[in-house]
């Protein structure tokens, strides 16, 4: 008879890692329906109360963080077009969706919750792009969420370089 391999308890930092790794794949969801009907926040906060499996997923969630970040990516439209719009090669109307999606909830990370290292927020949108983007779209990401970070962090962004070259 074998024995199944115990799981390690999960800490209070790794719960709030996977909380808002859900919170964050429930913010682009919701900015992702935003872009495409224009809803209002309650509108499409109401959904996610309504629809089982997002409701599930909602559960699993930080939902403070999810509230914050999809409030703050629908009501601050100019400021954040204002820092992506200059990285851009195309109009952000041009952009895939979901890919604005991912940069919009990232941008919102980036100004509002400076104790998340941007690289761990640069890392978990390009983790969401490969999942819901198409095939290469995560390196277009990727690369925008690193000018944007420079300007939005940049001593962080900067000590971050310089580590990296030494």
């Amino acid at each position: 008879m074998s024995k199944k391999p115990s799981r390690k308890p999960i800490n209070e930092m790794q719960q709030l890692i996977a909380k808002r790794r859900v919170a964050r794949r429930l913010a682009m969801i919701g900015t992702y329906q935003w872009l495409m009907t224009g809803n209002t926040f309650e509108e499409i906060y109401q959904y996610f109360q309504q629809d089982l499996e997002l409701a599930e997923d909602f559960r699993k969630c930080d939902a403070a963080f999810f509230h914050k970040m999809l409030r703050w990516s629908i009501e601050n439209t100019e400021q954040l077009e204002t820092l992506l719009n200059p990285h851009l090669d195309r109009k952000l109307a041009q952009v895939d969706m979901i890919e604005h999606a991912v940069m919009r909830i990232a941008t919102c990370e980036l100004i509002n919750n400076p104790e998340t290292p941007y690289k761990v927020v640069v890392n978990e949108s390009v983790n969401l792009t490969k999942k819901f983007g198409a095939e290469q779209a995560h390196k277009f990401v990727n690369g925008i969420l690193d000018k944007v970070a420079s300007q939005t962090r940049p001593e962080e962004f900067k000590a971050s370089q310089s580590s990296t070259l030494n």
